[in-house]
């Protein structure tokens, strides 16, 4: 697994060359292609400016770093493609993250299907979508897929589970019954039919609420 030209090109596009220090999106010095003082030397200040040949030098330098970073907690097999989709995210939103993300839950299980919807989770900075992260995401992923899908194929979002499917959907719809079956019940006076759907009612919420949790747990970020 190597970090290839394909992703270099990508960071160089995505993050744009800057050779005179500048606050990013959420209030960070940043200098070069993207680089901040969290990643090492230079520390990057007010005032700073450097050569595009330093740049494309401390571009290299972090590169190697994000990449070995990757590799330490990655155990799946992957291509070169791949593995440079992954240090391109990671550059953009630290190891830490990338460490803790469903991204990489997804590629250490082995589900690389998933990894294009996961990674489009991770388009926010400062609370608010942004455009070039969207754009971002869905050209690491297209990487990820493969050489032949970035040209032509677009990431889409899974529509999700079908409506019939959904445990989810079918625990609701069982509230609205038994919550119009046990008002019917009680007007009608059988209080014991009435307690028994209150109960079914309470027992139907749980489980929505279990399911809630569960998908959360699941999917994270």
């Amino acid at each position: 697994m190597n970090m290839n030209e394909a992703g270099l090109a990508l960071i160089r596009a995505f993050e744009g060359l800057r050779t005179t220090a500048y606050r990013d999106a959420v209030g960070i010095w940043t200098v070069g292609y993207g680089h901040t003082s969290a990643a090492g030397p230079p520390d990057v200040k007010a005032g700073l400016k450097i050569t595009a040949r330093e740049a494309e030098s401390i571009l290299s330098r972090d590169v190697a770093n994000f990449a070995r970073g990757i590799a330490a907690e990655v155990t799946a097999l992957l291509t070169d493609d791949q593995f440079s989709a992954l240090v391109c995210f990671a550059y953009n939103v630290g190891l830490g993250n990338f460490r803790s993300s469903s991204v990489l839950k997804a590629v250490n299980a082995g589900d690389f299907a998933a990894v294009p919807r996961r990674l489009q989770l991770w388009v926010k900075a400062g609370g608010k979508t942004q455009g070039g992260l969207v754009k971002r995401r869905a050209a690491e992923a297209a990487l990820f897929a493969g050489p032949e899908t970035v040209a032509t194929t677009p990431v889409e979002m899974s529509p999700g589970k079908p409506l019939q499917r959904s445990t989810s959907a079918w625990a609701a719809a069982a509230v609205a019954i038994l919550a119009v079956t046990n008002h019917v019940a009680q007007i009608v006076g059988y209080s014991v039919l009435g307690l028994a759907l209150t109960v079914a009612i309470v027992a139907a919420a749980i489980w929505i609420i279990r399911e809630r949790i569960k998908k959360s747990q699941q999917e994270g970020i």
